[in-house]
């Protein structure tokens, strides 16, 4: 254990230095309230089994690095408030209301936030509630397929939910569009940038997000590419089911995006004194990439609308050409039917009744008036 982890776990008793206490660390001394006698969590709901823990990872930064040992949420929290430049990174997947109710006694979440958090059902959105801010992003990721189908499923989205407070940052991540594990790893080794605290963490997961937009629309372009060859190819295969599952996925897609501007639009905004100012630059870089993003959504949307168009005008006119070979062949049809009514009608003085050429002659006449009639169309383009 280094000197700093020491000296963060002593006491007024042994030598270590008093803190001062904070509103944000009172929700830590009522944490004792709410455990079982084996020192588990429990709530209303009743104890939470440990071996469901939805608990990723935990960990407690200091200056910018990552202190060593095994933290628990309780005890890494309160190692936190003994350091000036500590805070906690906790990291859950898909808790169940249980255990993120005693995760939210321990560090002072909103019961509001906390039924978003376990529902997993919200919009992107950033809220305030007191000390700690409340970001929703919607995650998203390519499914590879090696065709496009009427059900091919195109664009995968989850969601990741960050409570961000002064001494933690705790991310709670449903779905596996977007893993946090690489984050942590590639912001573990940017001491610089995780001095600046929770913030900074705020900002890796959702430059890791919207990066994972843009593989997402340069993915889709590519299909897009290929819907669009095969309508405006010359035997028409492009069908109207495959279009309108790819608009589908479009759809969900631009939910997950579009909605994140306005998030956006406050994390970088100027009178904004609850990100640190370092760190706002940085965001303005993940809303230049956002704003790309849904620019390239927006563009494939009218070129899905142009697309499903030109197929439906497309399978109009495949069915007027249909029609009028029916109706060409439908008037070659009538000479035969004709000339049959006529010479059946059993009159006794009809011309040519006893002629001995009577019914070769009417074959050849059917057969030259359908030639003529044939050409005609043929000519025209009926047939």
């Amino acid at each position: 254990m280094s000197d700093r982890t020491q000296r963060g776990n002593s006491t007024p008793q042994d030598g270590g230095r008093v803190l001062r206490p904070r509103a944000w660390a009172a929700p830590v001394r009522a944490m004792t309230r709410i455990l079982n006698a084996d020192g588990s969590p429990r709530d209303a709901t009743g104890p939470v089994d440990p071996r469901r823990s939805s608990v990723v990872d935990c960990a407690l930064y200091v200056e910018g690095v990552r202190q060593p040992g095994e933290w628990t949420y309780t005890d890494a929290l309160a190692a936190a408030a003994r350091e000036p430049e500590g805070f906690v990174w906790l990291g859950l997947h898909e808790p169940e209301l249980a255990e993120m109710t005693a995760i939210a006694e321990t560090y002072g979440l909103h019961e509001l936030a906390v039924e978003d958090a376990v529902k997993a059902e919200q919009r992107p959105k950033l809220e305030r509630f007191g000390e700690v801010a409340f970001l929703v992003l919607r995650t998203a990721r390519y499914c590879e397929h090696t065709e496009l189908t009427e059900t091919s499923e195109v664009v995968e989205t989850g969601q990741v939910m960050l409570f961000i407070g002064p001494k933690f940052l705790i991310s709670v991540r449903h779905g596996d569009a977007c893993r946090l594990a690489p984050v942590r790893a590639d912001l573990e080794a940017k001491r610089d940038l995780l001095l600046h605290g929770p913030w900074a963490v705020a900002y890796a997961i959702t430059d890791r997000v919207v990066d994972l937009y843009l593989e997402v629309a340069d993915q889709i372009e590519d299909d897009l590419d290929v819907l669009e060859a095969d309508v405006f190819d010359r035997s028409g295969t492009g069908r109207v089911q495959r279009i309108y599952q790819m608009k589908r996925e479009l759809v969900e897609f631009k939910r997950a995006v579009v909605p994140l501007q306005r998030p956006m639009s406050t994390l970088t905004s100027q009178v904004n004194r609850d990100v640190p100012k370092e760190i706002r630059r940085y965001f303005r870089d993940v809303q230049d990439h956002l704003t790309r993003t849904v620019e390239q959504v927006n563009s494939y949307d009218d070129l899905l609308n142009s697309i499903l168009q030109a197929r439906l005008a497309q399978v109009t006119v495949e069915q007027n050409n249909d029609m009028r070979k029916i109706a060409a062949w439908a008037a070659i049809g009538a000479v035969w039917t004709a000339v049959a009514g006529i010479y059946g009608m059993n009159f006794e003085n009809m011309p040519e009744l006893k002629w001995t050429y009577g019914y070769p002659g009417v074959w050849a006449v059917n057969l030259a008036l359908s030639f003529f009639l044939y050409r005609w169309f043929r000519r025209n383009g009926w047939l």
